[in-house]
């Protein structure tokens, strides 16, 4: 869509909450962040930091050098940033809403105006896929409260939930510095410190939740074509709901986490698609022997919840880096799931 067809913005506006509709998903992304306390980091901090507007626009030059980024239109210093993310979402609230015909909620944990907002059941009763995205730096000290987890866990106890997880990347943990700087040179983003760890709220709502899975390194995926992402190795046998359908690759970014296992019984949880890691440059994952990293996987139902839980890294659903068919081909298949028939219709109805 069109800057000129956008719908007008607002700010500091109260949800209004959004009617039940049969068959059309109620889409909410919840951003984990303080942004207060991001924006207002040490900016001669080497690591555990977004970069400043005015970095980004040194190191893309001249991507942003048009008016709409300059001093006197946008945000220069890590709010700056920030505001990209907001603004590269664009694309994926439109066409979702256009096929749930419900608008996209979004969500900041604190927004840039200290206003704190737990997930809780202002946000999760008028939701049907929550998507939580995990861009908080560990440093910030964020983490999920045990009444914010039993929310959760209570709203995956309704047919037709789905919970999307999207813990970043985790950059440089090892305190050996040479390591930091081998996968410094792997990834090749000079905007990416040599450690940088996000998600410590996602990572404490998915221990509270039981998901085997943690988040590791920052890996750039293998291209063709110059810098277009390579294939997904999909497997379309454990994907029944038809997540992946039209689905052969995701969007470029140049540091995507490995979602590892933390439990073997692959009846828990399925990995439904892996990424060919790049091999230009070594990394310890590499020279682990690995060639892939999990990069989409599916926790279906179980006897306690009825919901689904899907692992994405939040990239996938931003353009800073790009897109094209066969992702909003996924885009897609998410917003069109259906609701389960046997769905508890007042269990999901807002108040």
């Amino acid at each position: 869509m069109s800057k000129s067809k956008l719908a007008p913005r607002t700010y500091n506006q109260i949800q209004v909450p959004r009617k039940y509709t049969p068959g059309k998903r109620r889409f909410s992304v919840y951003w984990t962040w303080s942004y207060p306390w991001e924006s207002n980091r040490d900016v001669a901090e080497l690591d555990n930091r977004f970069s400043t507007m005015t970095e980004v626009r040194r190191v893309a030059w001249p991507d942003y050098e048009s008016l709409e980024y300059s001093e006197r239109m946008f945000l220069q210093g890590i709010a700056g940033t920030l505001e990209l993310f907001h603004l590269s979402l664009l694309k994926f609230q439109s066409l979702v809403g256009e096929v749930t015909e419900h608008p996209v909620a979004v969500y900041q944990r604190i927004d840039q105006a200290g206003q704190r907002q737990p997930l809780d059941e202002r946000i999760l009763s008028d939701t049907d896929t929550l998507m939580v995205f995990g861009l908080d730096h560990i440093v910030t000290e964020q983490e999920a409260s045990p009444e914010e987890i039993e929310a959760v866990r209570q709203f995956l106890t309704r047919e037709g939930t789905c919970l999307v997880l999207g813990p970043h990347h985790d950059v440089g943990v090892s305190p050996d510095l040479k390591q930091r700087n081998m996968e410094y040179a792997h990834h090749g983003d000079p905007l990416v410190p040599r450690q940088q760890r996000f998600g410590k709220y996602t990572r404490s709502l998915m221990k509270g939740l039981g998901t085997p899975i943690e988040n590791r390194w920052g890996l750039r995926p293998a291209t063709v074509n110059g810098n277009r992402i390579a294939p997904l190795t999909t497997f379309n046998d454990l994907d029944p709901k038809g997540w992946l359908n039209g689905v052969t690759s995701f969007n470029f970014h140049p540091h995507l986490p490995h979602y590892a296992l933390t439990d073997d019984n692959i009846n828990v949880i399925h990995v439904l698609a892996r990424q060919p890691v790049d091999m230009s440059h070594p990394h310890p994952f590499t020279e682990a022997g690995n060639r892939e990293f999990n990069m989409f996987l599916w926790m279906p139902p179980n006897a306690e919840r009825a919901g689904d839980i899907l692992f994405a890294d939040s990239t996938i659903f931003t353009t800073l880096f790009g897109g094209d068919k066969s992702l909003e081909n996924f885009w897609r298949n998410l917003a069109k799931s259906p609701l389960e028939a046997k769905m508890r219709i007042g269990s999901t109805r807002a108040a």
